[in-house]
Order: C-alpha cells, then structure tokens, then sequence
C-alpha cells in the first residue's frame, strides 16, 4: 500500500472505528500486539510517553534521554500539541477524564 493513498485513509478510518466499537481496552492492547511487530509496538508506545512527556513540560532533551527518541520526534510531537484542535490534545483529556472515574 502506498502513502497518501485513499486506501490509506479508508482502511485507518475503518481501524478507527473497529477500535472505538471494541469498548474494550484488554482487547485493543491484545490486538495492537497482534496487528504490530514487537518493534512497532515499542515505537507506538514511545510516542504515546512522548505526547504525555510533553504534555507534563518535561523538556525535550530529557525526553530523548529517557525514551530514546530523537529530538526530531520529539519536535514533531511539539508541534501537534501545539496545533488549535490537536488531537494529541483531545486524546490526553479523554485519558485524563477515564483516570478521574
């Protein structure tokens, strides 16, 4: 499959909506290691520590150190946050909202 290819998007679309359907969170994880590479699974992970790293102003050359990420990512990562309607934003309040329960 290549890059920004409709396919792309329709096959993320629909992964999207199995994932929200499943109301599962024991399954989801169960799937992600079924669906990824232990290395992509690592990586998936990485930058998820790394949207709350940021998220908690741990500067950015701690967060290389401590994740393994280059400053590259981490830069990315910054960006989005950054964005008007991040949805790194709108993840971190849904996980705050499901800790508050």
């Amino acid at each position: 499959m290549r890059k920004n290819n409709s396919e792309v998007e329709k096959n993320l679309a629909e992964l999207a909506e199995v994932i929200t359907q499943a109301g599962d969170p024991v399954l989801v994880k169960d799937f992600f290691h079924c669906l990824l590479t232990p290395a992509e699974t690592v990586d998936i992970a990485a930058r998820w520590a790394l949207v709350k790293a940021l998220d908690q102003k741990i500067p950015q050359r701690e967060i290389a150190q401590q994740l393994g990420l280059s400053l590259c990512k981490i830069t990315r990562g910054s960006r989005e946050l950054r964005k008007p309607d991040s949805a790194f934003r709108k993840m971190l309040a849904l996980r705050k909202n499901s800790s508050d329960l």
